[in-house]
């Protein structure tokens, strides 16, 4: 990215998990089980940096919580603009599955609707129906699921510190002037259109 200091925001996960990336110091950490809208600003208080401090921001937009995706990003917006700063977005998926490094392993996270996020080495992230996976599968053990989970998929941790520190040389890294949560389409609405409700006409 080139800049620094950054300050990382992360609650793709039921942990929500601020660092921050500095190069002339080893990265610090602060993780918080608990509501979004709460925790992020409780963890900056236990980092102990101002927010000003910082260079530029990185968060992950997903997939993952989109209340909680959306709540960092709604901070980093504010943030934005009272003081203007780049923005970098990272996925999810594609974090654990360069930090895990198998070309063989597809991570997976709820989609609904009995579909899932799938992201694969050399092959990116795309939507998957639950009929359709194959492979080795495996799942970020901090993320909620509504749909079960198909049998054998192995759980790994969405731990932010180890996994940044595995994968912070990947290209997984892309800056953006909307920060908001990763979508696979936008979303599609139909018009409504107000009708008095009638008895059916007799015959």
């Amino acid at each position: 990215m080139g800049h620094s200091p950054v300050l990382l925001v992360d609650a793709a996960a039921v942990r929500v998990t601020v660092g921050w990336l500095s190069r002339d110091q080893s990265p610090l950490w602060v993780s918080s089980t608990g509501e979004a809208g709460t925790e992020i600003f409780q963890c900056l208080q236990q980092l102990g940096k101002d927010v000003n401090a910082a260079a530029a921001f990185l968060f992950c937009e997903g997939p993952g919580s989109v209340l909680g995706i959306r709540t960092a990003a709604m901070a980093l917006r504010t943030w934005g603009v009272l003081r203007p700063r780049p923005v970098f977005a990272y996925g999810s998926l594609a974090l654990l599955a360069h930090a895990t490094g198998r070309v063989d392993l597809g991570i997976i996270a709820d989609a609904r609707r009995d579909s899932w996020h799938h992201f694969q080495l050399g092959a990116g992230l795309r939507r998957v129906a639950t009929v359709d996976l194959a492979g080795e599968l495996a799942t970020p053990v901090e993320f909620r699921n509504w749909t079960p989970l198909p049998a054998g998929v192995l759980r790994l941790p969405y731990d932010l510190p180890e996994l940044w520190r595995r994968a912070q040389d990947s290209d997984i890294i892309r800056e953006t002037t909307a920060p908001d949560a990763f979508l696979h389409e936008d979303p599609s609405y139909v018009t409504w259109t107000p009708q008095v409700h009638r008895a059916p006409a007799r015959r």
